[in-house]
């Protein structure tokens, strides 16, 4: 199933990251598009102030996602249309089978905001994308992520908290330490991400 992030936490997220007018945001596990859309939200708040130059930036050159299920997908595609985002740049593709190794400065995004899918695993040969090797789709996604922050960007992931403590995880952890610059790690209480 799918568990999708709740919207309070979201909210929370993006105001904390405070993404500024100008700079890109990507969410490659989007689902229905929820960071995007808060993101979008939190920029606009005094869209009354927005010169059509700034509001053509919004709409064309801010937002970015992928998303692999169909269902999804086009969820959050309307999603987007329907909060204000006349033309998503928004794709339809399995993320993970991305090389890595091919991704240039261009392809890089100022902002990450994603909770990307747990459990799940990877084909080997898409797995061989990967640094370091996992049967985790989630830590395949956060690694992902690293290569696709810019320089000096911002990313606030969700991941399940066994990661902290899971063994299959620690090199994964060392790299965040030796190349970011971990700000905080958060544990939200059981059940947050229950459908009730």
């Amino acid at each position: 199933g799918q568990y999708y992030t709740p919207r309070p936490l979201i909210k929370t997220i993006v105001k904390v990251v405070n993404p500024k007018l100008g700079e890109t945001i990507y969410d490659g596990a989007c689902g229905s598009a929820g960071f995007l859309v808060e993101a979008f939200n939190y920029l606009t708040a005094n869209r009354e102030k927005l010169s059509s130059k700034e509001w053509d930036v919004l709409q064309t050159k801010t937002f970015y996602g992928k998303e692999k299920i169909s269902l999804p997908y086009i969820i959050g595609v309307m999603n987007m249309i329907l909060h204000g985002i006349e033309a998503p740049n928004m794709i339809h593709t399995d993320t993970l089978v991305e090389d890595t190794a091919d991704i240039q400065e261009k392809d890089r995004f100022d902002y990450i905001l994603a909770n990307p899918p747990f459990g799940g695993g990877m084909r080997k040969e898409v797995r061989r994308n990967f640094q370091i090797d996992s049967g985790e789709t989630a830590y395949l996604f956060l690694q992902h992520f690293l290569k696709r922050l810019r320089a000096g960007g911002q990313a606030a992931i969700v991941i399940k908290n066994t990661f902290l403590s899971n063994g299959d995880a620690a090199a994964l952890r060392k790299e965040l330490l030796d190349s970011c610059n971990l700000h905080t790690v958060l544990d939200l209480p059981a059940g947050t991400f229950s459908a009730n």
